[in-house]
């Protein structure tokens, strides 16, 4: 059985995203078997894959989706991430912020009984010392940017993950995600509770082929992520691609979700290809690209 790894508080990394049919599971599994070992959470689940929520915060305008539908290189996200069906703690105040080629990733945990105290309590948090570990470092980061955004509750997220970890290199990670499904969560929708992370009968399940393409009748609906050290890139991952025969492309979880949730399929926002950066079916106007996507935020 594999052993718990416990990733950095900081991450620097690569993050190549392809799309596949779910037959496509079992043989990239065999193909990276000599390099890699299985997260010890999907171990320990009967079919490999675990549940992962992530609740994503916006500003009230979405300024953080709309960099993203833009393409913006210099971009990030702000999201809490727990495990499980049930919403129990701990949960993981993470930044995911683009930068070029690479993200960088931080995250900080709280505990239950620090949610959702630390977000809708203007008192509650009390910012560390100058002289912090990283952890409380990334903390104050999240919470000045949170304060400083005036950040809310947007959309849940949930999918199941089967995760791989390398043993021949540094740092590498191999991810494929499936099942992916959302719940609205803005303050302006009535009778919910946008700081609500239990599961319930709300969520709305965006995972087929009219996602990922339009006018293309395909099963690929899995998302397969090769994640690596900034500046490195492993071979086998190379051979993997090539093996496979595999075309990288932009996927957002957050923006697929968001546009799905608010227009229909989406491809009003995204024509042709909706993992693009910005292709338009707006005859290219961007004033009427921003007062649409102003509509549903």
């Amino acid at each position: 059985m594999s052993a718990k790894i416990t990733l950095p508080p900081t991450l620097h990394r690569y993050e190549l995203k392809y799309v596949i049919p779910y037959a496509m599971v079992k043989p990239i599994q065999r193909f990276i078997a000599p390099y890699c070992e299985m997260d010890y959470h999907s171990t320990i689940s009967p079919d490999t894959f675990y549940t992962i929520n992530s609740l994503y915060f916006d500003t009230r305008n979405c300024e953080f989706l709309e960099q993203r539908l833009w393409g913006r290189d210099l971009r990030f996200n702000m999201r809490v991430r727990f495990y499980g069906g049930t919403g129990a703690p701990p949960y993981h105040l993470e930044i995911k912020q683009k930068m070029g080629v690479g993200v960088k990733k931080t995250r900080a945990t709280i505990g239950g009984e620090e949610w959702p105290h630390i977000l809708t309590d203007p008192y509650y948090y009390k910012f560390g010392s100058p002289h912090q570990d990283e952890r409380i470092a990334n903390k104050d980061l999240f919470m000045r940017l949170a304060k400083s955004y005036e950040i809310e509750p947007k959309i849940m997220l949930q999918y199941r993950r089967c995760a791989f970890f390398s043993t021949v290199d540094k740092y590498a990670r191999v991810t494929m995600d499936r099942d992916m499904r959302y719940r609205e969560q803005d303050p302006s929708i009535p009778m919910r509770d946008p700081y609500n992370m239990k599961y319930d009968g709300n969520f709305v399940n965006y995972d087929n082929e009219t996602i990922y393409a339009k006018d293309t009748f395909t099963d690929a609906n899995v998302i397969l992520e090769l994640k690596c050290d900034i500046g490195y890139v492993p071979m086998w991952m190379l051979d993997l691609v090539k093996h496979f025969e595999l075309n990288q492309v932009g996927f957002s979880k957050y923006l697929n979700a968001s546009l799905v949730a608010k227009n229909d399929n989406g491809l009003n926002f995204m024509a042709h290809d909706r993992m693009s950066n910005a292709d338009f079916m707006f005859d290219d106007d961007p004033t009427l690209v921003r007062t649409r996507f102003r509509a549903f935020c």
